[in-house]
């Protein structure tokens, strides 16, 4: 089971990309949530999310049992639930409108940055997650991020389309 939850909790591996593993966290997760927004649209992003966010939790737990270390940085899935839940208004907005999600590319840079700032900087309820010191906490913080992230992305679209244009 440790191989199984080492394996979800690094993402296959990326956490041990050298440097910035969380970055790279980040990075991998897109793509992938490009695929699951593909196959069902913003219901199966969003239910990717939910499972990776269960996943995650279950092999952080294992992965930091009897360590005195609760969040290593080869751990990444929690970045990957955050920057997937920073794209779900992409995801919403191309699916109930019948978009190509990738025509919204100032969105996924908008996303990329504000989740991985958030996730770094750890304002407020983000900081308050991350210093639980447990794994609910791993997970939280980025969960948190991802959704200071979705909700700037909101905001700068709106500002875009309904001021700019």
């Amino acid at each position: 089971m440790k191989q199984i939850a080492t394996l979800i909790g690094t993402v296959l591996g990326t956490g041990y990309i050298r440097p910035a593993p969380g970055t790279w966290g980040s990075l991998v997760a897109m793509p992938w949530a490009w695929l699951l927004h593909v196959l069902g649209g913003f219901p199966l992003l969003l239910l990717g999310a939910i499972v990776a966010f269960i996943k995650g939790w279950w092999a952080t737990g294992k992965m930091t049992r009897d360590s005195d270390n609760h969040d290593p940085s080869e751990i990444v899935v929690d970045e990957l639930v955050g920057q997937w839940i920073a794209l779900l208004p992409l995801s919403y907005a191309a699916w109930s409108k019948g978009l190509n999600i990738l025509e919204m590319w100032p969105g996924w840079i908008a996303a990329f940055v504000l989740f991985r700032l958030f996730d770094i900087v750890k304002p407020g309820p983000v900081g308050w997650a991350d210093r639980r010191g447990d794994a609910l906490g791993v997970m939280l913080d980025d969960v948190i991020a991802g959704l200071f992230a979705a909700i700037g992305v909101v905001l700068l679209a709106i500002l875009y389309h309904g001021v700019l244009t």
